[in-house]
């Protein structure tokens, strides 16, 4: 059975930014010391944007091996590497570039291919190789960032799509309903095996989603695909800032603090 979410809830979305960039480096330096190496799916979008800059200034820049850090991601548009909606896009101008990570530790998805199925098939076959994982283990990725959209979307994991269904593949291509059509994303398995899920949500827009996920039992994850989160044996972090958590019931709005 899966462990109940730890709810935390920060004033706005800069200070989320920073206990975000907290834990991170703290699960980072936990993992390289069990294992010599700290393996994260980052996701896009505005509020992980923050994080990574803040990642790669000068106050925390310097508190992690970043040599010894794998970097992967949770989903993809379907676009080149350097068009303004690509995922990789946002986290290599704000944090890998910045912090001159080598090449060789960043994986990402390869959102340019013209067949997003050959795509998704390649990406969990680096997978493997990378955490040396056959078929049908399942790979454990220390820390998955992710968000969450006003529809309840996680990842790109969308409402009524076959990847909800998925469970023997790491990776999948996926249809969002707007934006960018065609995506990858890593499957709901894959993501409830990870140490640590992440989910980083700001501003009021989200708020109804976020009380949906969190205190709505009457809706289900293939309404909702970020109820379809609850890792096997990790943790499930739900940081939030205020205006996120606003509509969530008066027992969940207090903060949770740090355990580590």
């Amino acid at each position: 059975m899966s462990a109940a979410p730890e709810v935390r809830i920060v004033d706005d979305a800069e200070e989320l930014a920073c206990e975000a960039a907290d834990l991170l480096v703290w699960l980072g330096q936990q993992a390289i010391t069990a294992g010599g190496r700290f393996r994260v799916a980052l996701s896009g979008g505005s509020t992980p944007k923050v994080l990574y800059t803040m990642l790669a200034s000068p106050a925390f820049s310097g508190q992690l091996e970043w040599p010894r850090v794998d970097f992967f991601f949770g989903d993809e548009r379907c676009v080149p590497p350097d068009h303004p909606d690509s995922n990789f896009g946002i986290a290599n101008e704000s944090l890998l570039r910045p912090l001159k990570i080598a090449s060789g530790r960043v994986f990402r998805m390869r959102g340019e291919d013209s067949n997003p199925d050959q795509a998704a098939r390649q990406y969990e076959d680096v997978i493997r190789k990378e955490f040396g994982a056959s078929a049908p283990a399942s790979p454990s990725f220390d820390l998955i960032l992710l968000g969450l959209g006003d529809d309840g979307h996680t990842a790109s994991l969308f409402a009524g799509t076959p990847a909800l269904e998925e469970r023997t593949r790491l990776v999948v291509a996926n249809l969002a309903p707007r934006g960018v059509k065609n995506r990858l994303t890593l499957t709901t398995s894959t993501i409830n095996h990870a140490s640590t899920v992440l989910f980083l949500v700001s501003g009021i827009s989200k708020a109804d989603a976020v009380h949906v996920v969190l205190d709505d039992r009457d809706r289900d994850g293939g309404r909702v695909p970020a109820k379809l989160i609850r890792p096997v044996s990790g943790r499930l972090i739900w940081l939030l800032d205020r205006a996120a958590a606003s509509a969530l019931t008066v027992a969940k709005q207090g903060v949770v603090s740090h355990e580590e």
